[in-house]
């Protein structure tokens, strides 16, 4: 059996729990504070426009920025992050008066149709054998 060195273990670890944490679906938003449906077609266009694949890539998952796929945010919370993001140095908030509330849910419309093309974990032999060790 090979042996794994605590640090590797630790650092999968943590892998395995940030994939679990996204297979689980975020809270509705109260019926009360129902968020606009967004029209993913022009979201597409404003991504697009605001340069967002500069920093996230095309595909929302593969630049340099925050991965965006699979969305781990509801509507209100994206909307919330990017009106004041916790590192602006990293990346530029966007007040209303520059994207309305309701082209940010075009825009969220439009990440929640990316794909995620991230493998289950299951499926990555050292993530594999971990899950099968800590069974």
């Amino acid at each position: 059996m090979i042996k794994l060195s605590p640090i590797f273990t630790l650092s999968a670890a943590l892998l395995l729990a940030a994939a679990a944490a996204n297979t689980q679906t975020p809270a509705a938003a109260p019926a009360g504070n129902a968020a606009p449906t967004g029209n993913a077609t022009h979201g597409k266009e404003l991504f697009v426009k605001y340069s967002c694949y500069a920093c996230h890539g095309f595909s929302g998952q593969n630049g340099n920025g925050a991965r965006l796929v699979p969305m781990k945010f509801p509507q209100v919370g994206f909307i919330a992050y990017v009106r004041n993001p916790p590192r602006a140095n990293q990346m530029p908030s966007y007040s209303p008066k520059v994207l309305a509330d309701a082209d940010l849910a075009d825009i969220y419309a439009y990440i929640k149709t990316l794909p995620d093309s991230a493998p289950p974990a299951a499926t990555v032999p050292i993530l594999s054998q971990i899950l099968s060790q800590n069974q």
